[in-house]
Order: structure tokens, then C-alpha cells, then sequence
């Protein structure tokens, strides 16, 4: 395993070598999000979906017309 790790951090010293350090941006900036159609059609896609918790503390997606047919 320490083989690997050395390979890979070698490789990585190689490759800021090539490209340059990483970018570090400020983490207390918000992200910025671009909308694009594709972005658009994913939000419009998942207003179809509730996010529904049961008793274990799970996280699960339902379909609305699932909860609709239910009630």
C-alpha cells in the first residue's frame, strides 16, 4: 500500500509541476451556480419528487402522484 501511495503522490508532484498549484479559492464565498436548460429541466424534473423521512431516520424520494393516489 505505501508503494501506492508514494506512486500517486509522485505522480500528483508531477502534475502540479505541469499544471500549476491548485486553485484555492475562499470556502466562506457561496457557490455560484450557472443556470443552464439542462439545470432547468433537472429542478423541473425534481419538483415531482418529495423527500420523505421515515422512523429510522432515512432519507428517501416519492413520487407526488404516489403520495396524491395514497391520500
Amino acid at each position: 500500500m505505501a508503494h501506492f501511495v508514494d506512486g500517486f503522490m509522485s505522480l500528483t508532484d508531477r502534475l502540479r509541476f505541469f499544471f500549476g498549484p491548485a486553485t484555492r479559492l475562499d470556502s466562506s464565498l457561496p457557490v455560484v451556480h450557472r443556470h443552464d436548460d439542462f439545470e432547468q429541466a433537472s429542478e423541473e424534473e425534481l419538483t415531482h419528487f418529495m423527500v420523505e423521512t421515515d422512523t429510522d431516520g432515512h432519507h428517501y424520494a416519492v413520487r407526488r402522484e404516489d403520495l396524491e393516489k395514497e391520500a
